[in-house]
């Protein structure tokens, strides 16, 4: 679910069709190699180097090494406006680059283990240190060397400076939306959590994701309908009805749009 967050700490499976998911995913490579298929480029990390991309957009890890170990999390986006990085950075990961640093020590190897049985244990005091503790580490890299992939944005503007207010405001509406929108919600209800005008909610969110809240609602109603496909006998019309879409032909034209295939077919290539 889009409020949670995931972390894990593994050997990777290659990926025999890209997913999606409405966070950002922190990759840190433990040992071995792996190779990242993104929306519009393609990446190759080793053992020591740390990634962090927008899951938004359809990504798929297609070749890795044997002894590939990865460890990470999915950030979910009220986390990450909680993050003092540049804002360019910010939004240029918003809007489809990959940030990627080698400055890491073997202290990123003993952190990202702890953080995820921190997160996995059970206790909110724990997962909420864990998260804590990975944000530090994020803002880190604004002090270290690191690029971003493509090395220049693609016709996007640079993002704008966003002061606290702005990004509580952000922060809240990301809650209002993951708690509400396997329900009929517009940006009435949306302002309305946050506490502000449709108009400026309309535009704050825009400029600060990259997506207008509409775009981000699909989203997130596309996330929930990935998981359910991949579970045997799913049956596509229900999957829309229960992800928030009003008809099957609005579940397949957004599901199309994202995916590049009808849901259908996702379903029988078993979601992977």
């Amino acid at each position: 679910m889009p409020l949670a967050l995931q972390m894990f700490h593994n050997h990777p499976l290659v990926m025999l069709k890209p997913h999606w998911h409405a966070q950002v995913e922190v990759n840190f490579i433990v040992r071995g190699s792996v190779h990242y298929r993104m929306a519009e480029h393609e990446i190759a990390l080793s053992a020591g180097e740390m990634c962090l991309f927008w899951g938004g957009l359809p990504h798929q890890m297609d070749d890795l090494s044997d002894d590939a170990i990865y460890a990470g999390a999915h950030l979910p986006l009220v986390h990450f406006f909680r993050l003092h990085l540049p804002a360019d950075v910010r939004h240029r990961l918003m809007t489809g680059a990959t940030l990627v640093t080698n400055a890491t020590d073997q202290s990123d190897n003993d952190n990202f283990r702890r953080w995820n049985e921190y997160a996995r244990s059970g206790d909110p005091a724990k997962a909420e240190h864990a998260v804590n503790e990975l944000l530090l580490r994020l803002e880190r890299v604004r002090f270290e060397p690191y690029r971003l992939v493509p090395e220049t944005a693609s016709g996007q503007g640079a993002g704008s400076p966003f002061d606290q207010q702005s990004s509580r405001n952000v922060g809240r509406m990301c809650d209002f939306i993951a708690e509400n929108f396997l329900y009929d919600i517009d940006c009435v209800n949306i302002a309305a959590a946050a506490d502000i005008h449709p108009k400026y909610a309309m535009s704050l969110f825009k400029k600060s994701t990259g997506m207008t809240l509409n775009e981000y609602v699909n989203l997130l109603r596309l996330s929930y309908a990935q998981a359910l496909l991949m579970h045997e006998g799913a049956n596509v019309l229900k999957v829309a009805m229960d992800s928030g879409f009003g008809s099957l032909s609005a579940f397949n034209k957004s599901f199309r749009k994202l995916a590049g295939m009808s849901p259908s077919d996702f379903r029988r290539a078993g979601g992977r």
